[in-house]
């Protein structure tokens, strides 16, 4: 009864199950046993579950007569067990009972530790089977030790979590015993080491604690849309409330700054710009880059960038410290954005006017008047020009149809000899139908692409994306369309790997269905 007791209070301390401390147990008694009698003797023990009595027996396999036997002390012959059991059957076990182990301190040393290992692997496993559901919720714990910035944290005594370094709030030194809030940003199954992984910098942190703070949160009539930290220093959280008569940011400010001012506190004093979010997304980083006053907002919706110009005053106030501002506002609404002044706005758009005015004039041969008002209409490449209806043209103040036919005719024979000129280029450096014609690059980064010795389809793919940007210049490209036309290089690469394998399964698979020809018959008489 005394082994039951312990098994019991085992299973209560650790929150497993009473059977798996037994079935450990067993197991040590079992490897006791062997070390005993002998490391390949078939020795299985049992406790009954009812009174606590230990069974220790030797099993042993009886095999046909003819059969090899491999193990002599776990295996005999049907005939050497017919003597001592004459209904045993082949396939079946004698069984031999063995007296009780007296256990020394070396075999009791060896059973502890099997037990406890037993114990600690149904421990683990209980710990992942429960917070496994639970990534995104936030955990009340205890400091239990501190090491190398790194802490143990008690989960209320059910389970141990660890909160790295580089996932803490900067600037906070945790101490053995402090109570802490933090989030389950991970759970994996692991035989050693830790297996919860906690965080309190994590941006979904933030927003767990205003759903805490924040009925109105918690209740779903207002929705946290985006957050975006600097742990430790500054947050950005846009809010949306799904009733009109509901304020969303005094909300979350609370009664004189109540509701807020808890999660500052328990961020360690985190400023929290709190942002009202609308999905016109001009309107939206107005709000973001708050306190300063934006001027105008131009969007970039094919390469998801912004310019936002600002007063030449409040450059400094909407960049922020080391761009902090900026950047967050970046993270929040998921665009890249271009801060400049007034007087930069003014300075690049009467570049880009002239620049397109020159291109126009040119390309086409029209005087400066003409050239103007295509680009006041929005035209940036006579590429545009010759794509738009004449209808269309002929709506431009001065336009006629004789003129807008001209233009376009003008247009055409311009980019006839641009494209013969582009022909001439490719062939003169060599490059390979391949390149030419794959998707997402122009002829002139085609050339561009010769001229730096990349002259096949997979000499681009051979590219790693730094490269190609340096290559064409990081005001012509960034980083995510040059990996874009990377992995377009790539794709025959993958096509090809897909087809051999497909080939080499359906080969594998034709030599299985393939009988094998019956061998030629020895030949029985002469000729």
């Amino acid at each position: 009864m005394e082994l039951l007791q312990v098994a019991d209070t085992v299973a209560r301390e650790k929150g497993i199950d009473r059977e798996i401390v037994i079935e450990a147990m067993e197991e040590a008694i079992q490897k006791a046993g062997r070390s005993k009698y002998g490391h390949d003797h078939d020795i299985r023990a049992t406790i009954d579950r009812k009174n606590g009595d230990i069974s220790l027996k030797r099993f042993r396999e009886v095999m046909a007569d003819d059969a090899e036997i491999e193990n002599e002390t776990a295996q005999l012959t049907l005939t050497q067990a017919k003597r001592i059991d004459t209904k045993v059957e082949i396939g079946q076990f004698l069984q031999d009972e063995l007296p009780p182990l007296d256990f020394g301190r070396i075999a009791a040393q060896t059973a502890k530790q099997v037990i406890m290992q037993k114990v600690r692997e149904a421990e683990r496993s209980r710990q992942y089977e429960e917070y496994k559901d639970k990534v995104g919720e936030v955990i009340n714990g205890v400091v239990k030790r501190v090491e190398y910035g790194n802490a143990t944290i008690d989960i209320q005594g059910r389970a141990e979590g660890i909160l790295r370094r580089d996932e803490s709030i900067p600037r906070e030194h945790l101490k053995t015993g402090d109570r802490i809030r933090a989030i389950i940003y991970e759970v994996r199954e692991e035989i050693r080491g830790p297996q919860i992984f906690l965080s309190r910098s994590h941006p979904e942190f933030m927003a767990k604690l205003f759903t805490q703070e924040v009925p109105e949160i918690y209740d779903g009539i207002i929705e946290i849309k985006a957050v975006a930290r600097d742990p430790g220093s500054r947050a950005k959280i846009a809010v949306l409330s799904k009733d009109s008569s509901i304020d969303p940011v005094g909300a979350c400010v609370g009664m004189r700054g109540s509701r807020v001012q808890a999660v500052v506190n328990e961020l360690q004093g985190e400023k929290i710009d709190i942002i009202p979010w609308t999905d016109d997304i001009g309107s939206f980083i107005v709000n973001a880059l708050q306190p300063a006053a934006v001027t105008k907002v131009v969007l970039d919706e094919v390469n998801n960038r912004m310019d936002v110009v600002i007063p030449d005053e409040q450059l400094s106030l909407a960049i922020g410290r080391r761009g902090q501002n900026v950047r967050l506002a970046s993270m929040l609404c998921g665009w890249d954005i271009d801060i400049m002044t007034e007087a930069e706005e003014s300075e690049r758009r009467a570049e880009e006017f002239r620049v397109r005015s020159s291109l126009f004039m040119e390309a086409m041969d029209v005087d400066d008047v003409i050239a103007h008002l295509l680009v006041v209409e929005g035209f940036t490449t006579v590429e545009d020009i010759v794509e738009t209806p004449v209808e269309e043209l002929n709506q431009i103040e001065g336009f006629e149809e004789e003129i807008s036919l001209e233009l376009q005719n003008r247009a055409k024979v311009y980019l006839e000899a641009k494209a013969k000129e582009m022909a001439a280029k490719q062939k003169e450096l060599g490059l390979k139908d391949d390149l030419v014609t794959l998707e997402g690059l122009t002829p002139a980064q085609v050339i561009k692409l010769g001229e730096n010795d990349v002259k096949t389809r997979d000499d681009l793919a051979d590219l790693a994306t730094d490269e190609l940007v340096e290559i064409f210049g990081a005001d012509s490209m960034n980083e995510r369309d040059a990996n874009a036309i990377i992995m377009k290089a790539r794709e025959h690469w993958f096509a090809e790997e897909d087809a051999a394998a497909a080939e080499a399964e359906a080969t594998e698979a034709s030599e299985e269905e393939t009988p094998v020809e019956d061998a030629p018959q020895a030949a029985t008489g002469t000729e």
